[in-house]
C-alpha cells in the first residue's frame, strides 16, 4: 500500500524548513563561537540582495523581462530564497528588544514556509493523487469508489492549490515590514 500524501510529501517539506533553521542556528553558534558576531549584522544586507535578485524568475513570469528560462528561473528562486532567508535568519538572531524585526522574522518564516508548499508539497501531490486514482481505475474500481478511496487526499491537494493566494501576499507583507525595518535602522542608528 503507498503512503498517504501527507506523509509522503510533507515530511520533505519539513525537512527542508527545520534544514533552514538548523543551519541558522550553526552559522549563528559559529559566529558566536569565535566572537565574529558583527558578521551578522551585515548577513542582513548580503541576505536581502539574495532575495531581491531571486525575483527574477517573477519579473520572467510576469514578462517584464524576456531572457532566462523560467523553470531554471524558478530553481533559482527556490534557491536563492531559502540562502537568503539562512542569512536573514542569523542576521536576525536571538534579540527580544524590538518587535518589528520580529514580526519580519515571523514573515519570513511564512512565506518560506508557503514558498516550500509550492515547491515540495502542490505538484508533488497532485500528480500522486492522478497517478493513485488511475491506479485505483485500472484495478476494477469505480471513479466513484477511487474518488471516496481518496477523498481526503483530494480535500489536501484542493486546499494546497490555494498556496500562491497565500505566498504573494505574505512575500508582499515581508516586504514591507524588511522596509520599515531598513528606514527605522536609519533614523534611530548612532
Amino acid at each position: 500500500m503507498k503512503k498517504p500524501l501527507l506523509i509522503k510529501y510533507f515530511l520533505p517539506f519539513i525537512q527542508w524548513y527545520a534544514l533552514m533553521i538548523f543551519i541558522a542556528i550553526g552559522i549563528d553558534f559559529i559566529l558566536h563561537r569565535f566572537d565574529l558576531v558583527f558578521i551578522g549584522r551585515y548577513l542582513g544586507t548580503v541576505g536581502t540582495i539574495v532575495i531581491l535578485f531571486s525575483f527574477i524568475y517573477s519579473l520572467r513570469k510576469r514578462k517584464l523581462i524576456q531572457s532566462g528560462s523560467p523553470k531554471q528561473l524558478l530553481m533559482l528562486h527556490e534557491y536563492l530564497a531559502w540562502a537568503g532567508s539562512i542569512m536573514l535568519l542569523v542576521h536576525a538572531g536571538i534579540h527580544f528588544n524590538a518587535w518589528l524585526p520580529w514580526l519580519a522574522v515571523v514573515m519570513l518564516l511564512i512565506t518560506v514556509g508557503s514558498g516550500l508548499v509550492g515547491k515540495f508539497l502542490l505538484k508533488k501531490a497532485n500528480e500522486s493523487l492522478k497517478e493513485r486514482r488511475l491506479a485505483l481505475i485500472n484495478t476494477g474500481s469505480s471513479k466513484e469508489d477511487a474518488d471516496k478511496k481518496l477523498f481526503f487526499d483530494s480535500i489536501t491537494v484542493d486546499l494546497m492549490k490555494k498556496w500562491r493566494m497565500v505566498h504573494l501576499p505574505i512575500t508582499l507583507l515581508l516586504g514591507v515590514l524588511a522596509l520599515l525595518h531598513v528606514i527605522t535602522i536609519l533614523m534611530f542608528s548612532k
